[in-house]
């Protein structure tokens, strides 16, 4: 591990190749940085757990409709994939440690202030504006910039492991969350999210480096000094106009399709609405979060294997039966919920959870296939596909709910628009030289 002063880093990234390398040892400062990010992305984990567990308790307290609480949720997904592609560009203009700690520091802006909250409009400035803002500007960005900058090896695994890092923080703050909700009302867990976001400020701001020339030292697996990139200013640019060029193919809108139906049908439907739903049939609310959990343990499972099929198989026809299966899935959620848990329902949860985020290794490998040069800047916008998707189901949802009194329509209407997900990635037409991208290139595809 390296022992320096950023004073002293700084004065060794100014004296050039030769001078600027330093003694190796056993363990590189890459890694330490990549434990940084991992337990960043853990902790901005606590507010992606939060918003299905808010339905029902500000429902009750405030007489709000479950449409005006799901409006919230879904701006705050909307905004969450709509920065994400600006996100790279911002850490290459300003730095990776200043936009993460700022965006900590909106986070708990935004989760501490809805204590006060008496409005709904507050609520849609709070966690919708400022917790979407916050969190699209460390979205899957920041993981992948730092595995880009500080990795030249093992890069499919490092981003493996940071992707898992959001499902394992899942695992970590929904069970705390929910009994927190159930036991001491909904206000000490929006204040815990607050306090998860700011413990975590200091460890960006103290360990996170922008590059490794910061501290002197060269990338993990690379042979020789690399020099800091200057600030890149067109970078936002390009990526607006890398989006107006894809936008005029009929792939892209295929992809970016099929990602959206995934964004309603994972984070928009059962992220957002599982626990309020399981909680009308009887379920309490720390069993159903409980539920939601252990998809954030099998979503890591599935993710690893779908990137070694993808690796072997047809990206297009992975995705049609990834999309195929969630939706006879959904046709037989509402048959499932009950008061307890019992075991056709744990399969469901096992079940979609292996699915859950399957689909991302055959989808960037497309956009590779597709895209090539400009595959990242492509499926950031892809991905912010995905979290529209989401955010208009987080908002439909809660209006069937108020209409119907149950959310079955949802998972009906979600389940179609599964298999026309399928079908769509069935047209995609791929490039007669195109061959399966595994998870090793998955890694490098990622934004950054």
């Amino acid at each position: 591990m390296t022992q320096t002063t950023d004073a002293a880093a700084d004065t060794a990234s100014t004296r050039g190749p030769g001078a600027g390398r330093r003694r190796r040892t056993r363990v590189h400062r890459a890694w330490f940085v990549a434990a940084v990010t991992f337990v960043t992305i853990i902790g901005a984990a606590a507010f992606r757990s939060l918003p299905g567990l808010l339905i029902d308790p500000l429902h009750e307290e405030f007489d709000w409709s479950r449409g005006t609480i799901g409006l919230a949720v879904s701006v705050n997904l909307a905004l969450y994939g709509l920065t994400a592609p600006f996100a790279a560009a911002l850490m290459d203009r300003f730095g990776i440690r200043r936009v993460v700690a700022l965006a900590l520091i909106v986070i708990a802006v935004g989760s501490g202030a809805t204590v006060w909250m008496t409005a709904a409009w507050q609520l849609l400035l709070c966690w919708g504006l400022l917790v979407g803002l916050g969190s699209g500007s460390m979205a899957l960005a920041f993981a992948a910039t730092v595995t880009n900058r500080w990795f030249t090896e093992r890069r499919g695994l490092v981003t493996g492991i940071l992707t898992a890092a959001s499902a394992s923080g899942q695992l970590i703050f929904l069970p705390v969350l929910s009994w927190i909700v159930s036991e001491h009302d909904w206000r000490p867990a929006a204040v815990t999210v607050s306090l998860a976001a700011l413990a975590v400020v200091p460890f960006v701001w103290l360990l996170l480096r922008d590059h490794p020339a910061d501290i002197g030292v060269e990338p993990y697996g690379a042979t020789e000094f690399v020099e800091k990139p200057p600030p890149v200013p067109g970078a936002a640019r390009r990526t607006v106009k890398v989006l107006f060029s894809a936008a005029r193919t009929g792939r892209f809108w295929l992809l970016a399709g099929t990602f959206a139906i995934c964004g309603a049908s994972t984070n928009g439907l059962i992220q957002t609405h599982f626990v309020p739903a399981a909680h009308d049939h009887g379920m309490p609310v720390t069993a159903a979060a409980s539920l939601l959990a252990v998809i954030g343990v099998f979503d890591v499972v599935g993710t690893i294997a779908s990137g070694w099929f993808t690796d072997r198989f047809d990206p297009r026809r992975l995705l049609a039966v990834y999309y195929a299966l969630r939706g006879v899935s959904l046709l037989f959620l509402p048959i499932l919920l009950a008061p307890s848990v019992h075991p056709p329902m744990v399969f469901f949860i096992v079940f979609y959870g292996l699915d859950w985020v399957a689909t991302v290794p055959p989808t960037i490998a497309l956009c590779r296939d597709q895209f090539g040069d400009d595959s990242a800047i492509v499926f950031g916008w892809v991905l912010a596909s995905h979290q529209v998707g989401a955010a208009l189901v987080a908002f439909i949802g809660g209006v069937v709910r108020d209409s119907f009194g149950s959310y079955n329509v949802m998972w009906y209407a979600s389940g179609a628009l599964c298999a026309v997900a399928a079908l769509m990635a069935l047209v995609i037409r791929r490039r007669p030289s195109a061959v399966g991208v595994g998870a090793e290139s998955v890694g490098s595809a990622l934004p950054g």
